[in-house]
This record gives C-alpha cells, sequence and structure tokens, in this order.
C-alpha cells in the first residue's frame, strides 16, 4: 500500500490554539482545510495520548475540505492538569468542545474520537445534539446511560474482567503515578504501551491486571521501540507527558461515579442515544475494547455505519490506510452526500 500522509510534530502545517473555557485554557492543533472549507471537525484523543494521535487521520480530513482541530485532552500536553476530578469528566470535554467551536465561529462540527476520547464524543453529541452534526469513533463503542450505578469493581467482577487494569490506574494509592516519573521512565512506559517489546518477555500491561511497574523501573531489561512510532514521535510524545506527569491521564480512570451523575442529566430527547449518523470502526484485535462489547449499537443509534480493520487497539496508527479508507467513504458517503449511513 502507498504510504500514508501524516503530521510530524513541527508540522508547517500546524497552527496553535486556545480556548479558555469555564476557568481553563484548552489547547489544540488547528489544521486548516485544503481548499475551500466545507466543514470542521473536532478530534479527541484517548489514554494515554495526546493530541498528536491523530497524525494519520488530519492530512486525510483536510484533503476533504475539513479545518481539523485535535484537542488535548484535561492531564496532557499543553492543556495542563487540574486539581480537580470534575475536570476529566465527559461532560467537562463536552462542553469544552462546544467552548472551543464557539471559540472559532463554528456553528455545526462532526467529531472523532479514539479510545476515552470516543466516550467524549458520543456524549458531546447527546449534550450538544445542535451542534454536533455527524460523529465518528474508533474502537470505542457506545454505552447506554445506566440507571443504577456500577463500579469498576462490578464491572470487573462481572461483564469485564478486561477492565481490571482500571482498578489499578484508579487506585488511591498512585502507585502508577509514582513509578512513572522522569525522561527514562516515561519512555519505558510510553514504549511499552505502544507496542515495544521487553528483552525478558515481560508485557508491559495487561488488560487483567494493569501496567507491569517493575518493568517500567527496571531499566536493565531492555525494551524495542515502538513499531508504530519513530525516534521523532517517541520523542515528542515523551516531552509533552512529562509537562503533567500521570496523574492527570491517571484521573479519567476515578470518574466513573461522576460521570454516572452527569449522564443521568443528560437530555430527555437524547438520554437514550445518538440521532446523529455514527461510524463505529471496530480495531478486531483489541484486548479491551473487544468486538462484542459493540452488539446492540444500532438500537442506541439508529445511523450507524459500521467498519472494522485488522488492528491493535491503536488502529488509527496501526491501520492507517484501511482506518482513513474507513473515515473516508463514511465522510464523502454520509458527511458530505447527504446519506444517513452507508
Amino acid at each position: 500500500m502507498a504510504a500514508v500522509d501524516k503530521l510530524t510534530p513541527n508540522d508547517s502545517r500546524i497552527q496553535h490554539g486556545y480556548a479558555e473555557v469555564k476557568g481553563h485554557k484548552w489547547h489544540y492543533l488547528d489544521i486548516p482545510a485544503q481548499g475551500p472549507q466545507k466543514g470542521t471537525i473536532i478530534l479527541i484523543h484517548g489514554w494515554p495520548d495526546i493530541s498528536l494521535a491523530w497524525r494519520y487521520q488530519i492530512p486525510l480530513l483536510t484533503s476533504l475540505g475539513f479545518r481539523c482541530l485535535a484537542l488535548d485532552c484535561m492531564g496532557y500536553g499543553s492543556t495542563g492538569t487540574s486539581p480537580n476530578l470534575s475536570d476529566f469528566t465527559f461532560r467537562t470535554h463536552a462542553d469544552a468542545i462546544a467552548g472551543v467551536a464557539k471559540a472559532i465561529g463554528a456553528h455545526h462540527v462532526v467529531l472523532g474520537g479514539h479510545d476515552w476520547g470516543g466516550m467524549v464524543v458520543y456524549r458531546a453529541a447527546q449534550w450538544y445534539p445542535e451542534l454536533v452534526t455527524h460523529a465518528f469513533s474508533v474502537a470505542t463503542p457506545f454505552m447506554v446511560v445506566n440507571e443504577k450505578f456500577v463500579s469498576n469493581e462490578e464491572l470487573v467482577a462481572g461483564p469485564l474482567p478486561q477492565f481490571g487494569y482500571q482498578l489499578q490506574l484508579s487506585s488511591a494509592e498512585q502507585k502508577v503515578e509514582k513509578v512513572v516519573q522522569g525522561e527514562g521512565k516515561m519512555r519505558r512506559f510510553l514504549t511499552g504501551m505502544y507496542g515495544g517489546k521487553v528483552k525478558s518477555g515481560r508485557a508491559a500491561m495487561t488488560p487483567e491486571k494493569g501496567v507491569d511497574l517493575e518493568m517500567v523501573a527496571d531499566e536493565a531489561d531492555e525494551i524495542s521501540p515502538s513499531p508504530l512510532f519513530n525516534e521523532e514521535e517517541m520523542d515528542y510524545y515523551v516531552k509533552q507527558f512529562l509537562k503533567n506527569g500521570m496523574n492527570g491521564p491517571c484521573n479519567w480512570y476515578r470518574t466513573r461515579k461522576l460521570n454516572y451523575e452527569d449522564d443521568l442529566q443528560l437530555p430527555a430527547a437524547s438520554k437514550s442515544g445518538l440521532q446523529q449518523p455514527v461510524l463505529f470502526i471496530q480495531a478486531l484485535h483489541d484486548s479491551v475494547l473487544k468486538p462484542e462489547m459493540s452488539k446492540g449499537m444500532e438500537r442506541s443509534i439508529p445511523h450507524l455505519t459500521r467498519g472494522e480493520v485488522p488492528a491493535s487497539h491503536w488502529a488509527l496508527w496501526h491501520t492507517p490506510q484501511q482506518t482513513n479508507k474507513l473515515i473516508k467513504d463514511w465522510v464523502d458517503g454520509v458527511v458530505l452526500g447527504g446519506k444517513s449511513k452507508l
């Protein structure tokens, strides 16, 4: 397959923007449309990631006529972090998206998300149905609003044992934050998360138990570079993560009760799901967000287009050609073509 155009960390196409929303300054990458602008797309990354997560997708989207904004979420990059857990919720990020759209004068936007960003995108479309016209999510299925609170512990003991890592990341002991500090350990952590192989054969992370912190600390145990990153990209990621450390990223796993309480306040008209056209791309080899988790999404999203790629969780980079083709076909046929689904 032909190489996919991608942004570099210091790409001349990137402009940097900031929008103040409810007292916090949110940073985003801002890349103008190629040719006449047909719309605006706002992209939301996941854990552990940053706005440059979308480096393979942004050139495609701008070539289709969209101005692209890629947000640094709370706890990441130049958006910085916060001591308040409420600043890490889906509702806060939905408000931030609306605030960014207002700041640039966009009355309608398309949203794209990956991992936690996918959940942000779904909820933002529910909170702001007049603003969000279309949405797409890579790897993350839609989760319905529960009338009864379900804790992380109940999820792990019940239907989703592969969410065991969330118990580690949400722990009050903050072991991940305490270990993953400094340039060396941060590099080992990110390299392992993104597929670098450890010489001893230890897994950098398992869905059931979480991050192998002994591996992160043992710098004598060599780890090969991530196959998904070049050296410049990894250097940039390490620098961005060192700005705020791991407390903010881990705080995303401490907001389950807050997100549940916010969900109960969703507008009645959108509480049951999304009426906007949605593209969901399943990463077939994702060991956490498994294909069976997306069963029945059509009941909540009647205008759903499904796609799948033979990728790990990191489908944005693992299979950029296939991922981009699904996005392009949907944008051409649904967003620009006027269909509700393909």
